[in-house]
């Protein structure tokens, strides 16, 4: 079962593809991690892709199409796609790519969030310094003020793109992005919402009760 999840940043599409990773033994193919991945070990693919990159140019779709190809092998159990396709021409190299391989798109799943809330959500966040554990000011704050529940650290940090001005970017760059390809699936029948406002609890219940229709 191949799926792309879909929704802007903050909206859970990390945490659940790790879910299904682990759950269904699907495999999250994020086309920023594996042009990274390819340009470490040295491969053909990665090669071109540094030189592209080198020179300050747009990796080409030919470029990330290859890599799609070859990562499909190892998600012999269905594939998460992340960050691709993001034009209707990725959108149909993709469908060409799956094809030659006896395999076909089942769903497009949008996390649909409320801009506000999720701006709020996000500027809210923060962890321990020492351990990583994960609070938020309004939601989940430490049962002691300044004191981690896990370790009892008083050190904390908070991501310097965890700004209002900076989500919103990235919030108006993910619609711009995305608006393109959603008809295209729409016409197809794929496109799948899920409200992205829920628990993680919440919306992986709705995704499976997806998955498993």
């Amino acid at each position: 079962m191949d799926i792309i999840l879909l929704g802007p940043p903050g909206a859970g599409k990390g945490t659940q593809a790790h879910r299904l990773e682990d759950t269904r033994g699907m495999k999250q193919l994020s086309t920023g991690d594996m042009l990274r991945g390819a340009i470490a070990a040295g491969t053909e693919v990665g090669k071109q892709a540094k030189a592209v990159m080198d020179r300050g140019e747009l990796v080409s779709d030919a470029i990330v199409s290859a890599l799609i190809g070859e990562h499909l092998e190892e998600a012999d159990k269905g594939a998460i796609f992340d960050g691709y396709p993001r034009t209707q021409h990725q959108a149909e190299a993709l469908e060409m790519l799956l094809a030659d391989r006896g395999r076909k798109l089942s769903h497009v799943i949008e996390l649909k969030v409320d801009e506000d809330a999720l701006v709020e959500r996000i500027c809210g966040r923060f962890s321990c310094a020492n351990c990583g554990a994960l609070y938020h000011e309004t939601a989940k704050p430490p049962k002691v003020e300044r004191t981690c529940d896990v370790c009892g650290s008083h050190d904390f940090k908070k991501r310097p793109d965890d700004n209002e001005e900076t989500v919103r970017k990235r919030m108006a760059e993910y619609r711009a992005k995305t608006a393109p390809i959603l008809p295209f699936y729409e016409e197809q029948g794929l496109v799948r919402e899920v409200n992205g406002m829920g628990t993680v609890e919440e919306v992986a219940a709705a995704i499976d009760a997806i998955l498993d229709s």
